[in-house]
């Protein structure tokens, strides 16, 4: 059984860090070195020097993209509360806003620099996908991100105001921040040990692959999880979000094994 503690890590004068945002931190670190080590090993046509310059473009328009994404989606709240748009450590980024910032960046950049995008995107994927499986757990920090009740043997308890109205009388949920961290930590291993060492694997492959395999679990665990931002026809957005990732995964491999020599 897990119990979500909504805790600060530490005190910098009267400024208290929240675990979110050390967990956050430590992601995006991780997630950076990751890439860097797997270019220098492992892919000759990445030149770090300019891994090391694109990172802190594509990290602030992935945090800024994600915190839009998410604010967007939320307006009707956040058009009351314009204070509340800046702070993150209450919470509130979406992975698929990260993405689409990360992705626009990366067009930007390399387009700009007449520079080719995938065998960076291929490398950057690695790292993205392992900082995903850490970040999720600023969520359990946050007692943020669960499903709907359980009685599983991990089942997560969730303080009484923390719960959703509807589900007020239960005490144990869905720990689903778990359940995207692990399938993450699948995915980091199917790309790196299975779809890298393809012999047929050309570029944007492992980044394209990312896409049909996370959208996968994503659109599965969603339909879990109790807090969707915004639903259409009933179908949470990041439901809808997913499938159409999922195509442009599918569509980016066609075209990138169309490249394939025989």
């Amino acid at each position: 059984m897990f119990q979500s503690p909504f805790i600060n890590a530490f005190s910098l004068g009267d400024y208290d860090v929240k675990m979110y945002g050390v967990v956050m931190f430590c992601a995006i670190l991780l997630g950076t070195f990751v890439s860097v080590l797997i270019a220098k090993k492992y892919s000759k046509d990445v030149d770090i020097e300019i891994l090391y310059d694109f990172f802190p473009l594509m990290i602030i328009s992935g945090i800024l993209f994600a915190r839009l994404y998410y604010v967007v989606l939320n307006i009707d709240y956040y058009f009351y509360h314009p204070m509340e748009i800046p702070a993150l450590w209450h919470g509130g980024i979406s992975i698929h806003g990260a993405i689409l910032g990360g992705v626009l960046a990366g067009i930007f950049y390399f387009k700009k620099n007449k520079l080719p995008l995938l065998p960076y995107a291929d490398v950057i994927t690695y790292g993205l996908v392992l900082a995903q499986a850490i970040g999720r757990w600023g969520n359990f920090f946050n007692s943020e991100a669960f499903g709907t009740p359980c009685n599983l043997p991990w089942k997560l308890y969730i303080s009484p105001q923390y719960r959703p109205i509807e589900y007020s009388s239960y005490e144990y949920f869905h720990p689903t921040f778990l359940y995207e961290s692990l399938w993450c930590l699948l995915v980091f291993v199917i790309l790196f040990f299975f779809v890298r060492k393809n012999k047929k694997c050309s570029d944007g492959v492992v980044f394209y692959s990312y896409f049909i395999l996370y959208s996968i679990g994503r659109f599965i665990i969603e339909g879990i999880r109790t807090d969707s931002v915004l639903n259409i026809c009933h179908v949470p957005i990041a439901q809808i979000v997913s499938v159409i990732i999922f195509f442009i995964g599918i569509a980016g491999l066609v075209c990138c094994c169309k490249k394939i020599p025989a």
